[in-house]
C-alpha cells in the first residue's frame, strides 16, 4: 500500500514534472512610511532633539574640562571620589548623547527604505571602486546630512569638542623631566659605600675577580620616600677588580680605575634591569631579564642580547683618606635608551 507523504505536511520529493520545487523568492514586503516621512513637522521635531543630543554633548565635553582643572583630585563626594566622579559622569554622558543621538539620527530620519545587495566578486576594479563611491554618495544623500545643516553642525561641535578630552588627560602624565634622565647624585668627590651597610670602600677591600654592589654615600643623606628611591635606582653601580693588564680601556678612560678596579651603572641599557651575575673568568656581567651580556673589562661593551648600549662606566679615584670616590657624574645617561639619549 502506497501513501503520499506531502499530504501528512512532510517534504515532497521532486519528480520529472518539477513538483517540490522550492517555494519561489517572496521578495521584499512594501515599504512602509515613517511619520517623519510623511510629516515634515515631525521630522523638524526629530531634528531639533538629535541637534540637542549633539550640543549636550558638546557641553558635557567642556563640563568635563573644567571638572578637571577645578575639582580637588582628593575631594570627596558621597564617599566616592569627587574628580573620578565628576570626569567619568560628564565623558560618560557625553558619549551616550552622541550615540543616542546618532540612533535617533539613523531611526527617524536617514533613509529606511530595504535593499537587496547580491554577491559579487572581492576584486577591486574600476567599476567597483566607482560603485563604491557612489554608494557613499548615496548614504550621503540619503542621510540628509547635506540639507539637515542643524544637525551636521552640532555633531561637528560634538566631535570636535571630545578630541579635547584625551588631550587634557596628558597633563596626567606628569611633568617633563627636562634633563633630569641624563643625570645622577654622584658628584666630584662623592664616596662609594656597600649598598647594603654603607660601609665606605677602599681599594684593598675588593679581592681579584670580586664584585660588590654599591651607592653613593651621598644617598643616606636623602630623606626616605619616592626622592631617595628615584637616585638610588639610578645610582647603583657595580665594582670589580680585575689584573690591570686585562683593561681593554677606550684612549679617553686610560685613568677611569684604580688599580684594577672599575665602577659601571647596575642599571642594563635595555630595559632597565640591575646587572650583577659576574662571570669572574671571562669579566662579563650578564643581565638577568633578557640575559643581555657586557664585557667589564673592554669598556662594558655588549657582547650578546637585546642590549644596544654598552653599560655607562663611572670614573672613580682615591681621596686623601684613601676611600674609592667619584671623579665626577657618568658622562652619559644611565639605564634604557630614550630619544633624547644621544
Amino acid at each position: 500500500m502506497s501513501s503520499d507523504l506531502s499530504s501528512h505536511g512532510e517534504v515532497a520529493i521532486p519528480d520529472a514534472s518539477g513538483a517540490g520545487d522550492p517555494i519561489p523568492d517572496p521578495g521584499l514586503p512594501p515599504h512602509e512610511p515613517r511619520l517623519t516621512d510623511v510629516d515634515e513637522q515631525a521630522a523638524k521635531r526629530a531634528e531639533r532633539q538629535v541637534a540637542t543630543l549633539f550640543g549636550l554633548a558638546a557641553l558635557l565635553i567642556i563640563a568635563f574640562v573644567v571638572a578637571y582643572l577645578v575639582v580637588p583630585r582628593h575631594a570627596a563626594f558621597l564617599g566616592f571620589g569627587a574628580s573620578n566622579l565628576a570626569l567619568g559622569s560628564t565623558l560618560g554622558l557625553a558619549l551616550l548623547f552622541i550615540g543616542v543621538g546618532a540612533v535617533q539620527w539613523a531611526r527617524r530620519l536617514m533613509d529606511d527604505h530595504e535593499i537587496v545587495e547580491e554577491r559579487h566578486s572581492s576584486s577591486s576594479s574600476e567599476q567597483d571602486r566607482a560603485e563604491a563611491i557612489a554608494v557613499v554618495r548615496q548614504g550621503a544623500d540619503e542621510s540628509g546630512i547635506g540639507r539637515r545643516t542643524l544637525i551636521r553642525r552640532t555633531l561637528i561641535g560634538a566631535v570636535a569638542t571630545l578630541g579635547i578630552a584625551p588631550i587634557i588627560l596628558l597633563a596626567d602624565l606628569g611633568p617633563l623631566p627636562g634633563n633630569k634622565s641624563a643625570h645622577t647624585i654622584w658628584r666630584r668627590g662623592t664616596r662609594i659605600a656597600n649598598d647594603v651597610t654603607f660601609k665606605l670602600l677602599r681599594p684593598e677591600d675588593l679581592e681579584l675577580g670580586q664584585l660588590v654592589n654599591a651607592v653613593p654615600l651621598t644617598l643616606e643623606d636623602l630623606p626616605e620616600g619616592k626622592e631617595r628611591n628615584n637616585a638610588r635606582a639610578k645610582a647603583s653601580v657595580i665594582l670589580v677588580r680585575m689584573e690591570e693588564n686585562q683593561i681593554r680601556a677606550l684612549p679617553n678612560r686610560k685613568n677611569w680605575g684604580v688599580g684594577g678596579i672599575l665602577c659601571y651603572s647596575k642599571v642594563c641599557t635595555h630595559v632597565g634591569c640591575p646587572v650583577n651575575l659576574y662571570e669572574r673568568v671571562t669579566r662579563h656581567v650578564l643581565c638577568p631579564c633578557h640575559q643581555s651580556t657586557f664585557d667589564l673589562a673592554d669598556n662594558g661593551r655588549v657582547v650578546f642580547g637585546p642590549a644596544a648600549r654598552s653599560l655607562p662606566q663611572l670614573p672613580i679615584m682615591v681621596d686623601a683618606d684613601g676611600y674609592l670616590v667619584a671623579q665626577s657624574d657618568f658622562t652619559e645617561p644611565v639605564g634604557p635608551s630614550y630619544w633624547e639619549r644621544g
